[in-house]
């Protein structure tokens, strides 16, 4: 799960559908996205990064803030 991608859209008072109609994608991926269940595309990931107002690149890095694999 991507707790802190949960985390940011509670944040913003916004729903999982919100965020998915506002990127332009189905609102079950997403949901699979954030349950880190899929990864985005790197076009996907810029489309929720700017709706939710964080960096896209946070989607490949791990734990500890280093590039790695998505999750």
């Amino acid at each position: 799960m991507r707790s802190w991608l949960r985390e940011i859209r509670l944040n913003k008072k916004l729903t999982e559908a919100d965020v998915a109609r506002r990127a332009g994608i189905a609102q079950p991926f997403y949901h699979n996205i954030e349950m880190g269940f899929k990864n985005p595309s790197v076009v996907t990931a810029k489309k929720i990064a700017d709706v939710l107002g964080f960096s896209w690149t946070r989607f490949y890095e791990d734990n500890n803030g280093k590039e790695g694999k998505a999750g």
